[in-house]
């Protein structure tokens, strides 16, 4: 498999687990992804979040966010 796709399983996997632990609707994950700029992020970091865990990244993400102003309360 290219890294490309695994890049994008990766980024829809983060998106389901968003939308399950942040408990909003898939479509809400993907604007505030889109407005944050998290799918590039996720292709950026590949090499090291392919190594961690999806919640450890997923954490990371949400840090991520919250530099960016965007803060998400759970």
């Amino acid at each position: 498999m290219s890294d490309k796709t695994e890049i994008t399983f990766m980024q829809t996997r983060l998106i389901r687990l968003a939308s399950e632990e942040w408990h909003l609707p898939v479509e809400q994950i993907i604007r505030l992804f889109k407005e944050n700029d998290v799918l590039g992020y996720i292709e950026k970091c590949y090499g090291i979040f392919h190594c961690e865990g999806d919640e450890a990244v997923l954490e990371d993400i949400k840090e991520f966010m919250k530099e960016k102003g965007t803060e998400i309360i759970v």
